[in-house]
């Protein structure tokens, strides 16, 4: 049977998060979606621990743009789902984004951030407002694209940063996003080690440089500074 969905999942060191990470995943597997783990070159057991729960595992280069574009090349589903190894999709999911998709190519969830910092709902609220006015999503947003829509835009672009930014402007010439409300969960882990106020800074410059044209080779190495996500 053809799966609807395929989730593509982009990994690299994630053998604390994964196993979590699959296994809420194991019921839409039951249902006919598939789930591929794209490994950026992972030295601790993210592999081993995922293969069990996974449809596939995949090898790519490391760069979230490059292993999502290696797993959306093999998926089978009609649509793509880019869920990241450290958050989880609300349990209707399938519904959720079925109804979505009626009227639009592509969408994506608002968020949650998880964390002890009171400051994460501030920054989770200012992401969802945000992405609802411009048309712009951030993986931890999860992507979810039709097919066709995917690969009328090329796919991501294979820069090291910034890559969701630039995938969600090429969509929107097709077409606005869907904005659902039901809300994915993700880590506030990169908030958490670096200081929430120090990465929103960080963020808002990073942002703020790519949008008046430095490179994002540039920028990722100004992200990558402090501990990654």
């Amino acid at each position: 049977m053809t799966p609807w969905l395929s989730i593509v999942i982009p990994a690299l060191n994630e053998a604390d998060t994964i196993v979590a990470t699959l296994a809420r995943l194991q019921a839409l597997r039951a249902g006919g979606h598939e789930v591929i783990v794209v490994d950026g070159g992972s030295t601790d057991a993210t592999v081993a621990r995922a293969e069990p729960l996974a449809d596939r595992i995949l090898a790519a280069p490391r760069g979230r743009a490059r292993q999502m574009n290696a797993g959306a090349a093999v998926a089978r589903g009609d649509v793509l789902v880019f869920l990241h190894a450290d958050t989880r999709l609300p349990e209707q999911a399938v519904a959720v984004i079925r109804s979505a998709l009626r009227h639009r190519l592509w969408g994506r969830f608002d968020v949650d951030i998880e964390g002890r910092a009171w400051m994460l709902r501030m920054v989770a609220a200012g992401m969802n407002l945000r992405s609802r006015l411009t048309g712009i999503a951030t993986g931890d947003q999860t992507l979810f694209i039709s097919r066709t829509a995917f690969a009328a835009v090329g796919g991501y672009p294979e820069q090291s940063l910034m890559e969701d930014i630039e995938l969600s402007k090429r969509l929107n010439k097709l077409g606005p996003p869907a904005c659902p409300r039901e809300r994915v969960v993700t880590s506030g882990r990169r908030w958490e080690v670096n200081g929430v106020w120090r990465t929103i800074l960080l963020m808002w410059r990073l942002r703020f440089d790519y949008w008046r044209g430095v490179p994002a080779t540039r920028l990722a190495t100004r992200y990558h500074a402090p501990a990654a996500k």
